[in-house]
């Protein structure tokens, strides 16, 4: 771990390693079904273009909970209370975090936690500027990890773990309650969680939402191999690849894939990986939920829903998650 100071803004860095990359990427190949974690896909150029994914007309997650934040500020930041410690896990460009900070009573600290180090300075000096009196305390980390937070100058009230846009979603069903699990212990009894939660909807929306006619999303997608490509060495003919994201009826989630034009070989160092015409590359899941279904998985992991916002189609919901009494 160590500690820099880019443009005066302490950075905490926990150095998530490229080692850590190869062996996923090498692991994740070798499955009957080749699957790679979609952590991976957000670096620095993924994180800029899942932000021009966010714009595309057909991508409503985003400014449907965007307007659901709007629409409920007072009564969340009330929910809240004062002298907050706001953690976001994948922060990004923290748009929403924004929103919130400036409708809280008195926060005492923001820290965002982001793998991709560079998009993280760049929003952690953005909101400095903005929020001059409070603590911006960003860490540079994979945050399904363990690791210790840095301490803000004042002590809270109460610490808010924040998780906005459908981010639990590309976890299986048990990671979600182990993610969920984690939130619990960093909050505490007294804390609470602030969640985006994506519900199940028209097939053919969410269909066209990961499908976008600009391709933005598939450049996102592609990304992935030019990072190995380019941090591994890896040998990929990227142009025999293709996007193709759909919508798993049975399991309630978009998966989305790599496709391979051709039959291929993909050369991690000396390691090698056939791929057959038509066989995919898993990237991501994004599982959408009923109400009652995320409710159930809340509750695995010690949590209840205290108050949940929807939009008025039920596309979305933002939910505030509270410990259980044990």
């Amino acid at each position: 771990m160590s500690t820099t100071t880019p443009a005066k803004l302490p950075i905490t860095d926990y150095n998530p390693a490229r080692d850590t990359f190869r062996q996923d990427f090498i692991e994740g190949l070798s499955r009957p079904q080749k699957q790679v974690s979609p952590k991976y896909l957000y670096d620095a150029r993924g994180a800029e273009l899942f932000d021009q994914i966010c714009e595309q007309e057909e991508y409503f997650p985003t400014r449907t909970e965007m307007g659901i934040l709007r629409r409920h500020l007072d009564e969340i930041a009330a929910r809240l209370g004062p002298r907050c410690r706001v953690v976001e896990f994948g922060s990004g460009s923290s748009m929403k975090t924004h929103l919130l900070l400036e409708h809280l009573d008195d926060p005492v600290c923001y820290v965002p936690i982001d793998i991709a180090r560079e998009y993280l300075e760049g929003a952690g000096v953005r909101l400095t500027r903005q929020f001059p009196t409070l603590d911006i305390l960003p860490v540079c980390a994979d945050y399904t990890s363990r690791f210790d937070l840095p301490t803000a100058s004042r002590a809270a009230e109460r610490t808010v773990v924040f998780f906005p846009g459908s981010t639990i979603g590309n976890f299986t069903l048990s990671e979600a309650v182990g993610f969920l699990q984690q939130c619990r212990e960093l909050c505490g009894p007294d804390g609470a969680v602030l969640i985006g939660v994506g519900l199940q909807t028209d097939p053919d929306t969410l269909y066209r939402a990961y499908n976008d006619r600009a391709g933005v999303t598939a450049a996102f997608n592609l990304n992935l191999l030019e990072r190995a490509r380019r941090e591994l060495n890896a040998r990929i003919d990227i142009a025999s690849f293709y996007h193709h994201a759909i919508y798993d009826r049975e399991r309630g989630r978009i998966e989305m894939r790599l496709v391979s034009q051709r039959e291929q070989t993909v050369c991690v160092g000396d390691q090698r990986f056939a791929f057959t015409e038509g066989e995919h590359l898993l990237t991501e899941y994004s599982h959408k939920f009923t109400r009652e279904g995320f409710r159930r998985i809340a509750e695995q992991a010690g949590l209840r829903p205290a108050r949940v916002w929807t939009d008025p189609l039920e596309r979305f919901s933002l939910q505030l998650l509270e410990p259980r009494a044990r």
